[in-house]
């Protein structure tokens, strides 16, 4: 029998994520059931003025949340969340809501992929290897697809529209939501550094075991086989490359993020200055 090769040796180093700058050290709202709860804002944008705080948030799903977890919801004072899951992620997934929850929640009558890449894997994603590869497909995928195209659109749109503090969140909040912050970013004026310096944050969550929790065991008992710890981190964590396979994708069609924002998202630069003038200084 030929010995396959050690996928996870042959798995890309972290390499070209931005050090996140230090007044933004401390992001994450510390919860028992919800994964990568945080705020994004305090990033330099546009003419150097830093983006505001307390009013863009983003985390993973909310099934888990504890009744503490609830009440920090409640404290952020919401008035809009945008699920980016698909119907079949919500209804398995239902998230919970505290008492004073209010916001308006905006999702995608339909399913937003065929399922989430840390919740599907085929024959082969149980190494590294096949699982970043997987994720790298995936990134790529997101510029296509009409589920996601029609949510990047509402949430640049409500953000724009809508008062009061936001949160974007998927199953894991770090895809999907990943690229939605990003593109929040990019439209404020971050620095592609800081883009990704933000998108790699997510590595140092201090709920990785939340996640876990709720994806591998369904995964394993699914496949009848347990994930290598390689793939497990390459599904359940993010890589540089991800995200630049997303801009390289976008490039390589659209021409430009730019041109995607106000093209193919449909968020002309009107939108984009009362973004800036509501979401900067």
């Amino acid at each position: 029998m030929r010995v396959r090769e050690t996928a996870h040796a042959r798995l890309p180093p972290l390499e070209h994520a931005a050090t996140v700058p230090a007044m933004i050290r401390n992001p994450f709202i510390p919860t028992q059931g919800i994964h990568n709860l945080r705020d994004f804002g305090g990033y330099a944008g546009a003419g150097g003025a830093a983006v505001k705080t307390g009013v863009l948030f983003r985390s993973g799903q909310h099934v888990g949340a504890s009744d503490a977890d609830l009440n920090a919801l409640d404290a952020l004072e919401l008035g809009t969340v945008i699920d980016l899951r698909g119907n079949g992620e919500r209804a398995l997934h239902p998230c919970k809501r505290g008492e004073r929850f209010s916001a308006k929640v905006i999702f995608y009558d339909g399913e937003t992929s065929n399922m989430p890449p840390h919740m599907d894997i085929d024959e082969g994603t149980t190494t590294a290897q096949f699982a970043y590869d997987r994720m790298i497909a995936t990134y790529a995928r997101m510029v296509h697809n009409p589920a996601m195209v029609e949510l990047f659109n509402r949430y640049l749109h409500s953000l724009a529209e809508r008062d009061g503090a936001s949160l974007v969140h998927c199953f894991a909040g770090k895809d999907r939501t990943g690229v939605a912050v990003m593109l929040v970013q990019h439209i404020l004026g971050v620095s592609r550094s800081d883009q990704m310096a933000e998108f790699m944050l997510t590595n140092e969550a201090p709920t990785i075991q939340i996640l876990r929790d709720q994806a591998v065991p369904g995964l394993e008992a699914r496949y009848d086989r347990k994930l290598d710890d390689g793939a497990v981190k390459a599904l359940l964590e993010v890589h540089p490359d991800y995200l630049s396979n997303f801009w390289a994708e976008v490039e390589r069609i659209h021409g430009s993020l730019d041109d995607y924002i106000s093209g193919t998202l449909g968020v002309d630069e009107a939108v984009q200055d009362t973004l800036r003038q509501k979401l900067i200084g």
